[in-house]
């Protein structure tokens, strides 16, 4: 019991909650704001992998680490227009596009990251971004240094949650998605053109889920490897469930789950005799109760998954 308490007082477990879950919120709130205005998007574990190797090479080949955040974020949105492109315009299956845009993207990424480096007994790596001191709060005892000398890209991760929740929920670009989520006829007789709503929504939304990706290789690690995002993006879809498709509470469940999944790295050390497998699929079978029993009261948005054509009902 002691060795519990122990670690969850520990100013480091909770700064590694923070670095674990900003993958999460990039692409949570991505998959949320394209579910929103009722587009499923299965693409973001390709989108998510290519991000991670587009921000990490255009940085190895000179480009600043915000250059290449923004560089991961057009190729999120590019891959976004072409899922947009499939369910929107054409309005073939989101699962299929969205599972086909996953495999394409993920296989993409390797076949670029290998014609451009060279094979190497060594990934090749970058200087990633350090973690900033906020003056005045990174020394305050306990919580300074677990929630103020963090990265920018968890800054900014955090700052946008606030943001789209701002959005969504109190100004009327959030209330033309939420109604073309919900109905898109409707929205059109009110003047809301629901096909630009909705192209929108998911490249906006693509465009952080190529973020998310991007910190893994520019913050969180150093380099790239095809298998980094290691369902992430599985990971997301569902934190979205969990979340009522609510930007405050997929920052919520980001954090919980990266609680977990910290708490388990810091178990395995701390406890032996116990196969670390055990303690490897601990966060994920704590998530899937949290899923069964948040999702029990979620609303989902009622045109999601619903292609829409003018005129049609």
């Amino acid at each position: 019991m002691s060795t519990l308490v122990d670690i969850i007082a520990s100013a480091g477990l909770w700064a590694a909650v923070l670095r674990i879950a900003t993958p999460l919120i990039f692409g949570t709130l991505g998959a949320l704001l394209c579910e929103r205005a009722g587009v499923l998007n299965l693409g973001i574990e390709g989108i998510m992998t290519f991000g991670a190797m587009i921000g990490w090479l255009s940085v190895y080949h000179g480009a600043d680490l915000w250059t290449g955040l923004l560089i991961a974020a057009l190729a999120g949105g590019i891959f976004g227009l072409l899922h947009s492109a499939l369910t929107v315009t054409l309005g073939l299956s989101q699962h299929v596009s969205g599972l086909g845009v996953t495999l394409f993207a993920s296989s993409f990424s390797y076949y670029v990251f290998r014609l451009i480096v060279p094979v190497a007994g060594t990934p090749p790596t970058i200087t990633p971004f350090q973690p900033i001191a906020i003056p005045g709060l990174s020394t305050l005892p306990f919580i300074g240094p677990a929630l103020f000398t963090q990265t920018a890209p968890t800054y900014l991760a955090i700052l946008l949650a606030l943001v789209m929740a701002y959005i969504i929920f109190r100004t009327p670009v959030g209330l033309a998605i939420r109604m073309t989520g919900e109905n898109p006829h409707a929205a059109e007789a009110q003047g809301v053109n629901p096909m630009k709503v909705r192209y929108g929504a998911v490249v906006a939304g693509s465009a952080l889920m190529g973020m998310g990706g991007a910190f893994l290789t520019l913050s969180a690690f150093n380099s790239f490897f095809p298998t980094m995002v290691q369902g992430r993006g599985w990971i997301c879809i569902a934190l979205v469930v969990f979340a009522s498709w609510r930007p405050g509470r997929a920052l919520f469940g980001a954090l919980l789950f990266a609680f977990f999944d910290a708490f388990q790295l810091r178990l395995q050390t701390a406890v032996q005799g116990v196969p670390y497998q055990i303690f490897l699929m601990t966060p994920y079978i704590l998530s899937i109760v949290a899923l069964a029993v948040m999702s029990r009261r979620a609303r989902v948005p009622q045109a999601l998954m619903q292609p829409y054509r003018r005129g049609e009902r």
